[in-house]
């Protein structure tokens, strides 16, 4: 969900801002003179954001994904428990 707040109430609460962001996910759309000039979100939701930007940039793995997710609808797989045993050392 994202929020509105004005650049001088930004400038006010900006310490507070990462506890709000992280009680209420999202972004935050500070304006100014009633336009929007900056969005602010909590770092882990850059993170995510910035991760997938790089997995849909990346041809290679996006062939991967796709076969994946087609591998899963055609019911070729393994339950999670067989996987976590293969993955032990």
């Amino acid at each position: 969900m994202t929020r509105s707040l004005p650049m001088i109430e930004a400038r006010k609460k900006l310490t507070q801002l990462p506890e709000q962001l992280e009680r209420h996910p999202g972004t935050l759309t500070v304006t100014r003179r009633g336009k929007p000039v900056l969005a602010v979100m909590h770092w882990d939701l850059y993170e995510t954001i910035m991760e997938t930007m790089e997995i849909l940039g990346d041809a290679e793995l996006m062939a991967q994904l796709k076969q994946s997710i087609k591998d899963i609808e055609a019911g070729r797989g393994i339950p999670w428990e067989q996987a976590k045993r293969r993955l032990r050392p």
